[in-house]
């Protein structure tokens, strides 16, 4: 299982595809199957039964995208960007923008 960039809070653009140029956040990442959930990205209709809880109808839901189809969002543009590592002084090893060197970590 190869490791991903992506993780769940993040803020991404997306590359490809018919949402291509929308940003939003990670609500979910599945490293196993390379694919990320991003909030308002990659739309679709599921016709849902009534149940206890739930009302029956058509539910506009979020599918996955495949991570390679994201990239970070810059926190100083707002443009993509690609990722590097940094050990900071504290001895953290944190995420960086290539574009701007902004720390992505929290």
């Amino acid at each position: 299982m190869a490791s991903m960039n992506v993780k769940k809070g993040d803020r991404v653009v997306v590359l490809a595809g018919k949402d291509k140029g929308k940003k939003g956040e990670v609500i979910a990442s599945m490293p196993s199957e390379q694919r990320v959930i991003v909030q308002g990205v990659n739309l679709v209709k599921r016709h849902t039964r009534a149940s206890a809880t739930t009302q029956g109808g058509i539910v506009e839901k979020e599918a996955s995208i495949h991570v390679s189809n994201v990239a970070h969002e810059d926190p100083k543009d707002g443009k993509a960007t690609r990722i590097g590592h940094k050990i900071l002084e504290d001895g953290r090893k944190v995420r960086v923008a290539r574009r701007s060197g902004e720390v992505i970590d929290r």
